[in-house]
């Protein structure tokens, strides 16, 4: 007698977050991309294949004006894949920006701070993110987290060139840093991870990252530091290109561009449902 007794039900609830994360897309898409758009932005990630496959559904006639703009190489073939005209941000003309760009998150807190980066491609992601009028994220359920750095314990990604890797770890360190490490390529290739534009990544854990210090204590102070904080001192260390905090202002406190804060972000639910997180209500039931 062979029993599988836990593949069916594994199954059916890989099947529900699939439904959900397309229900997501769906409603992201239908709040946040007009017809009269031209410029949109592409991310990457699980979720986004299913922001792909619903501007798709759209038809030729209201997507065949617009211009897609993609975060690297998976979202470049999705928009190829899907017949859609490929741009890229280089291309776009000083004091013009994206209309929208659908990205996903690894995590995201009650104040809209992202961490992204877990798919090697957090560099081109913000320089999208930042071109576009409003970011909307789109994910599922594991990624709403209190405070960044609880529900993805992977540390923050961090884009280096290869020649200061060990300055920036040393200095990571000295930082707090709990673990800092290269990612490795393995399983598709031996060695460093290489990002698209050729550099490596570091992963850095930190304790969990605060919206706001308690009273008398300072950024940094026990390895404590604050999201705005830590992003800042980040960015200053020589030879990070970039790293995976989206932080500071969304597009609706910033109208011409450069912000890195989604305007909203929308979730599949384990049970089916999709919730809304945005500043202004908090995370509820769309």
């Amino acid at each position: 007698m062979s029993t599988t007794p836990s593949s069916a039900p594994d199954a059916s609830v890989a099947q529900l977050i699939e439904k959900s994360k397309f229900l997501a897309a769906n409603r992201a898409v239908t709040e946040h991309l007009s017809p009269t758009y031209r410029h949109i932005g592409i991310g990457s990630g699980s979720t986004v294949i299913h922001v792909v496959d619903v501007i798709s559904k759209l038809g030729a006639t209201i997507t065949s004006p617009m211009t897609f703009y993609p975060t690297g190489d998976q979202s470049r073939d999705l928009i190829q894949a899907a017949g859609f005209r490929l741009g890229y941000i280089s291309d776009l003309s000083p004091g013009h920006a994206l209309d929208v760009c659908f990205d996903g998150a690894d995590e995201v807190d009650p104040c809209l701070n992202l961490i992204k980066g877990g798919g090697a491609c957090l560099l081109q992601e913000k320089l999208v993110a930042t071109a576009a009028r409003k970011f909307v994220c789109v994910a599922d359920s594991r990624k709403i987290s209190a405070h960044l750095g609880t529900a993805w314990k992977k540390g923050i990604p961090i884009e280096v060139f290869p020649m200061a890797v060990p300055q920036v770890l040393g200095e990571l360190e000295r930082l707090g840093s709990l673990s800092a490490q290269v990612r490795s390529g393995l399983p598709g290739k031996a060695g460093a991870c290489v990002t698209d534009n050729g550099l490596r990544i570091v992963d850095a854990v930190f304790k969990p990252l605060l919206t706001e210090l308690p009273e008398g204590k300072q950024e940094g102070e026990e390895g404590v530091w604050t999201v705005d904080g830590l992003a800042r001192r980040l960015i200053e260390i020589p030879g990070v290109a970039e790293h995976g905090l989206f932080y500071g202002k969304s597009g609706l406190e910033v109208e011409s561009g450069g912000a890195q804060k989604p305007v909203a972000a929308y979730f599949g639910m384990e049970d089916g449902s999709v919730m809304v997180q945005t500043l202004e209500k908090g995370l509820v039931k769309a």
